[in-house]
């Protein structure tokens, strides 16, 4: 490693359920604004730029990262590439910017996620046959046979069955998630896109115990069951960071999060749930660090099961784990919630900053992903 990546900026859209107040923007639409906003409050100019890396799950082709970073003003020559690991591509995209970084390869990178469950396009196989008719599917396989490739809600159910997360502890977990979220409305980090109104997330609500239990069971038995109140909505949004090496950020006075370890990981594909569970373990002995020692856990939310078993499995102390909430309190833009997390933990530690608090700040991020794939960074405070 030829030197350390410092997240030097970081914004992202406010998310939006499917439908909602994002619905008609593409999903390098919604990327091109926080591209721009990133290099505003940096004050760097797009030709500084060396690469755009874009995680992005739903589109199947074409190149959003292209598309976004010639949308947002960014010169021609910049290259840009867009990653698919689907949950995990917006937290892989800024993991891959750093290690371009990292080997000296680059100075300044911009790196996120972004997805429009809205305006993803209709999923169809092509016919083998000329006087066939195309077959309409939901999503592609995440495995090939003879591995266990099984939905993610059922994946998720059986989880909540094996380790007897019964439906009131997700429904608990879930309502918490909400009320963090709702204590930090009107986050400094968010970016209203062009030709909407929408200025803070649009699911978050309050919800209570009673409410949240009263949802029906979706998938699993009565008794450790997955309801809509315990799996994160399907949601559009977008998020990046603006990533620069230690020395380009002390060159331009730009505090930060300084990039400490990263990785992505594979697992079994039939408990992809667990895959950030071996993860963090990965993570942290590399270093001098344990759970002990963050000032917050950014965990994915897809499900609350999910959550709760790696939880459970690293001893996540409550008041470190999604200071602002997460995914059931926002919802879940697949290919940009990894990256969405990265922008929680930039807001938090300059949060705790102004409060004087930031010193020894240190933090992790961790999401899991269809087909057993888990990516994880640990970040630490940088002062220029």
């Amino acid at each position: 490693m030829m030197g350390r990546a410092v997240i030097a900026a970081a914004r992202r859209t406010p998310v939006a359920p499917r439908g909602g107040g994002l619905k008609d923007l593409q999903a390098d639409e919604l990327a091109a604004p926080v591209f721009s906003k990133l290099l505003d409050d940096a004050g760097v100019p797009g030709g500084m730029v060396d690469h755009v890396f874009l995680g992005n799950a739903l589109y199947a082709g074409g190149n959003p990262a292209r598309m976004a970073a010639l949308r947002a003003g960014l010169p021609p020559a910049v290259p840009a590439m867009t990653i698919d690991t689907q949950c995990c591509s917006g937290l892989d995209a800024i993991i891959q910017g750093a290690r371009l970084i990292e080997a000296g390869a680059a100075r300044c990178v911009i790196a996120g996620g972004a997805e429009s469950y809205s305006r993803a396009p209709v999923r169809m196989h092509r016919p083998k046959a000329a006087d066939k008719e195309p077959v309409a599917y939901t999503r592609p396989a995440f495995a090939p046979p003879p591995f266990d490739d099984p939905d993610l809600s059922e994946a998720a159910a059986r989880l909540a069955a094996r380790f007897e997360i019964g439906r009131e502890d997700q429904a608990a977990f879930a309502v918490h998630s909400h009320e963090k979220a709702l204590a930090v409305k009107n986050s400094k980090k968010l970016v209203v896109c062009p030709r909407t109104d929408l200025a803070d997330d649009s699911f978050t609500r309050t919800l209570s115990i009673r409410a949240a239990m009263r949802a029906p069971v979706l998938f699993g038995d009565p008794e450790t069951g997955l309801s809509a109140a315990t799996i994160a909505c399907a949601a559009d949004g977008a998020a990046g960071v603006l990533i620069m090496s230690e020395g380009m950020a002390r060159e331009r006075g730009l505090s930060g999060l300084r990039i400490l370890n990263s990785a992505s990981l594979g697992g079994d594909p039939a408990n992809p749930a667990l895959v950030p569970i071996e993860m963090a373990r990965q993570l942290l002995p590399q270093t001098t660090y344990t759970v002990a020692d963050m000032n917050a856990v950014e965990l994915h939310e897809a499900y609350a099961v999910q959550a709760l078993a790696a939880v459970n499995a690293l001893g996540i102390p409550s008041d470190i784990l999604n200071p602002f909430g997460g995914g059931l309190a926002r919802g879940h833009p697949i290919g940009a919630s990894g990256a969405v997390l990265m922008v929680q933990l930039h807001e938090h530690w300059y949060t705790q900053r102004t409060q004087g608090y930031s010193e020894n700040y240190k933090a992790m991020a961790l999401i899991a992903a269809a087909g057993g794939l888990a990516a994880g960074v640990l970040v630490e405070a940088f002062e220029a």
